[in-house]
Order: structure tokens, then C-alpha cells, then sequence
């Protein structure tokens, strides 16, 4: 009788969870007259897709689905981005940023593992300047980062893109303030209440695809401290390296050149479900190094324009 109850809370909870964010997407549409989705074939952003297919079905999205495109990505991520955009007969806009380093002359990081997402910053609001776009919707969640602990659900940029985390708007209740000033634009986070383990449980409950990084698999990795980082393309071993192959999954589909794989034998989603509740320790704390530069790395970048 107890596993029972705390199945139907559980039910209860995401159904909950689920109302709110097809809430905030429709008063997005209704408040904003050119939003836009991020999307990019991670499991964030995949179920804002799916929870904007219950919010606007049998009619066409309001907005069109925007990628951020680094140049790094897993292949599968965007082989999944391009087959579900065109199962769902969305309209997809990719903004590269490849184009943007070229475009503005931009230097990129340096090191070992370099990250673009600072760059990603250019590309993003060249996309909202070409389209107009006055709010972007996205799939950032408060447990993933303290920096994204501090947004609001309606999260002002002023004319430059940038965020200032000491003049955040109150809302109270469900009351969202979508009344911007002429030039600035909105970021729009719908399942910012939203756990790691709350987007699993959903999936799960619904059968959602996703790519097959999420899954355990082997993979060639070299050792970096106490991370497996995949070797690619874009991340060739040293002689000096340990170069291993190991069973792996991926918590998050960042940039391939910093985002580090999990070791893991989780083949289905309840077993992810289970490695989740085991651990004490961040998507995001744990495989994404470039968060790991200071305590303030994505707060900083967050300030200068990044999403």
C-alpha cells in the first residue's frame, strides 16, 4: 500500500510539474510576439519540445526551434535534433557559431579541453537580432548550477543580452511579467522547478527517445584527473595520456571538447532513474569542465550574454 501511494504522488507530482510548464509556454505565446525554443537535442530541451507539442497540438508551434550550433557536438545529438525536428514537422533555425569566429574574429579558448560556450554568446544574439526574437524559451533548470539557481522563470537581458542577477523581477505566485523595454529581450525557463530526476521520471512515464549518448556504451576516453573525456576529431590523445576504454553514459550533451562521460552500465532509463538517486553530485559539477574554472564560470558568462 505504501509503494502505491508513493507511485501516485510521484504521479501526482509530475502531472503538477507538467501543468506549470504548458502554463508558462502558453502565456510565452500569448505575452511575447516572437519567441523562440532553443533546442538542441538534449534531454532538456527534448521534453520543452514535447511539452510544447501538449501545449499547442493540433496546431503548429507559435515559435520556431533555435540550435546554438558550437561545431563540437556529439554527432549523435544532432543526427537525433535533425530526425525529430523533421518527425514533429517543426520549423528548426541554426545559428553556427563557427560563423560567428569568423564573422567577429573571435579567439577561441585555450587549453586542452577548450570550451566554445562563451562563444556561443555571439551566435545567439546575432540569431535574435536577424529574427526579432524577444524571448527565448529554454531548458535550464535551478539544480543544475547555483548561477541558474538565481533566474527567474521570466529572466530579463537588457539591450546587449546581458543579466544582471541583482535586478531580477519578483514573481509572485504564477503571475509571470512578460513587459519588456523596446530592445531587450526575455529568457524564458518553463521547467526551471524541475530536478535531474524529475526530467528521468518523465521520460519514463511517457516513453520519451532520446539520443543513445544517454545510454551506457562503450567508448574510447582518455583520463583527465578523475574524468573520462572522450577522444575525437576534436581531442586527440598525447603520448602521455591514459587512454581507456570504458563502459560509459553521458549525463549532459554539451560540447564534446568539455563534457566528460560517467562510467555507467545503465542501458534503460529506470536504471538511470537508480543511478540518480544514488548520487550526490550535479549533472553538470560532474562532467563539465568548463564550469569547473571557478565557482562563478557560468554566472560570469551568463553576465556577458550566454544563455
Amino acid at each position: 500500500m505504501k509503494n502505491e501511494n508513493t507511485m501516485n504522488d510521484s504521479k501526482q507530482y509530475l502531472d503538477q510539474l507538467e501543468d506549470e510548464a504548458i502554463y508558462i509556454l502558453r502565456e510565452t505565446a500569448a505575452q511575447f510576439e516572437k519567441p523562440a525554443l532553443l533546442f538542441s537535442g538534449g534531454k532538456d530541451s527534448i521534453i520543452l519540445a514535447h511539452l510544447a507539442l501538449k501545449a499547442f497540438r493540433p496546431g503548429k508551434f507559435p515559435f520556431p526551434l533555435v540550435h546554438v550550433d558550437t561545431g563540437h557536438n556529439f554527432p549523435e545529438a544532432i543526427a537525433f535534433r535533425d530526425a525529430f525536428v523533421k518527425e514533429i514537422g517543426e520549423k528548426l533555425i541554426v545559428s553556427s557559431v563557427e560563423e560567428s569566429i569568423e564573422k567577429y574574429n573571435l579567439k577561441e579558448t585555450q587549453g586542452r579541453f577548450p570550451s566554445r560556450n562563451s562563444l556561443q554568446t555571439y551566435a545567439l544574439l546575432d540569431v535574435i537580432q536577424e529574427h526579432e526574437f524577444d524571448a527565448c524559451i529554454g531548458g535550464a533548470r535551478r539544480d543544475e548550477e547555483k548561477a541558474r539557481a538565481k533566474e527567474r522563470i521570466f529572466s530579463v537581458r537588457d539591450d546587449f543580452g546581458q543579466w544582471d542577477p541583482k535586478l531580477q523581477r519578483p514573481e509572485l505566485w504564477d503571475i509571470l511579467n512578460g513587459k519588456v523595454h523596446k530592445g531587450n529581450n526575455v529568457r524564458v525557463f518553463p521547467i526551471s522547478n524541475w530536478t535531474e530526476l524529475d526530467v528521468w521520471n518523465y521520460i519514463e512515464k511517457y516513453k520519451i527517445e532520446l539520443p543513445s549518448l544517454y545510454f551506457a556504451h562503450e567508448r574510447e576516453c582518455i583520463v583527465f584527473q578523475d574524468k573520462l573525456v572522450a577522444t575525437s576529431t576534436f581531442i586527440q590523445p598525447l603520448p602521455t595520456d591514459i587512454v581507456t576504454t570504458e563502459r560509459v553514459r553521458y549525463r549532459t550533451v554539451g560540447d564534446m571538447t568539455c563534457t566528460a562521460a560517467v562510467p555507467s552500465n545503465a542501458t534503460s532509463v529506470q536504471d538511470i532513474i537508480q543511478d540518480i538517486i544514488q548520487t550526490r553530485i550535479s549533472e553538470r559539477g560532474q562532467t563539465r569542465l568548463d564550469d569547473q574554472l571557478s565557482e562563478a564560470a557560468m554566472e560570469d558568462r551568463k553576465k556577458q550574454g550566454y544563455f
